[in-house]
């Protein structure tokens, strides 16, 4: 089994959803969660907090250096995401599709497998 990211993008500028639609938004991402989990696919998901509570830690020549905010300088920022485990490419694309019905643009991107390096 594959594994790959499903991350969820949170837009600058962006309409905000309504308490009521987040609630929905929440309910219909814990009934995926759920789906997920009984299917097997499930490894990993989480939520993040805004870019702005991000810390950007760097090391130059040995010397460490930690800044506010989000390492890239975007209008779009991972908002959340799940870590499943597939067969193929269409098993993670079907997730997605649902994970996009309920939060919007969905990014899908393999993990490398190292151990056929």
């Amino acid at each position: 089994m594959k594994q790959y990211l499903l991350s969820v993008h949170f837009v600058e500028g962006a309409p905000e959803p309504s308490e009521e639609e987040m609630q929905t938004m929440f309910r219909e991402t814990d009934r995926i969660n759920e789906e997920m989990q009984a299917s097997g696919a499930w490894v990993f998901a989480g939520g993040l907090r805004t870019p702005e509570s991000a810390t950007v830690v760097r090391v130059d020549n040995g010397t460490t250096t930690m800044s506010d905010g989000p390492f890239a300088e975007t209008k779009e920022h991972i908002a959340g995401f799940w870590v499943i485990k597939c067969t193929d490419l269409d098993q993670a694309l079907a997730w997605a599709e649902k994970c996009a019905a309920v939060c919007g643009p969905i990014e899908v991107r393999p993990f490398d497998d190292l151990s056929e390096a």
